[in-house]
């Protein structure tokens, strides 16, 4: 479905429900803030008002809004953050690794060992 400014949202009582818990329970703060934009909006507060109180622009609320009709709530749950990989990552080891292959013989040497990790 294409939203557009005529474009309303059905919220039923299930979706209310998920908004209403997920908005203080979920994990991910920025998952807590979807939450309660829509929720804000289940209410029928104005974009204008809903981006002040939860602290995001109006084109935020819309692209929240685009998500949760194209995909539903669960997918409002979904967060994809950008996670670069070094090309070194490939050639660390983790101590736990490290003790498995190379077992200290006294504690004084592990000791010596984790602070050189």
């Amino acid at each position: 479905m294409m939203m557009n400014m005529t474009t309303r949202i059905q919220f039923t009582s299930e979706i209310i429900d998920a908004l209403n818990y997920e908005r203080d329970h979920h994990p991910v703060p920025l998952v807590q803030r979807r939450m309660w934009t829509l929720w804000l909006k289940s209410s029928d507060l104005s974009h204008g008002l809903i981006a002040q109180l939860v602290g995001v622009t109006e084109n935020t609320i819309c692209e929240y809004f685009k998500l949760l009709i194209k995909s539903g709530v669960e997918m409002m749950k979904q967060v994809d953050f950008y996670r670069p990989e070094n090309a070194l990552v490939e050639h660390t080891t983790s101590p736990e690794a490290y003790f498995r292959d190379h077992p200290p013989a006294t504690i004084k040497m592990a000791q010596s060992q984790i602070e050189t990790f």
